[in-house]
């Protein structure tokens, strides 16, 4: 088991399975602080509750999509700072120049492994310990 790592991750994503793996892969790393969200709204009112240090989200989901999710988080005062990290489950040129131009800090192409996803984390937000 690996020290832990004091970052609080949201993970955001419609499918439950994903949202487990995900926070499976981020305890393997040592990130013990998680929360969960099936939606950008509900994403929203969590990150706006409490200090977050890092955003994960899914780009295909119902109510309020990844993007659209991103483009909030970067217009709301408390949290527009907090890196944010896009999944998809395809390398769409496109959707990756749009999130880029909404400020994304990184993208991951599902499905991913533990080392992939440490090594995203670690391109935004340095070393892990």
């Amino acid at each position: 088991m690996p020290n832990a790592v004091a970052l609080k991750v949201l993970v955001v994503d419609d499918q439950e399975s994903v949202r487990k793996m995900t926070a499976m892969s981020l305890e393997q790393m040592g990130i013990r602080q998680i929360h969960e969200a099936e939606n950008g709204i509900k994403a929203m009112e969590i990150a706006s509750l409490q200090p977050i240090d890092l955003i994960i989200s899914d780009y295909y989901m119902d109510q309020m999509d990844g993007l659209d999710l991103l483009r909030a988080v970067r217009g709301h005062p408390v949290v527009r700072r907090v890196p944010f990290i896009l999944l998809t489950g395809r390398g769409d040129r496109e959707l990756v120049v749009k999130a880029a131009q909404a400020g994304v800090n990184n993208y991951l192409i599902k499905p991913f492994t533990v080392q992939v996803l440490r090594q995203k984390i670690e391109q935004v937000m340095g070393k892990l310990s």
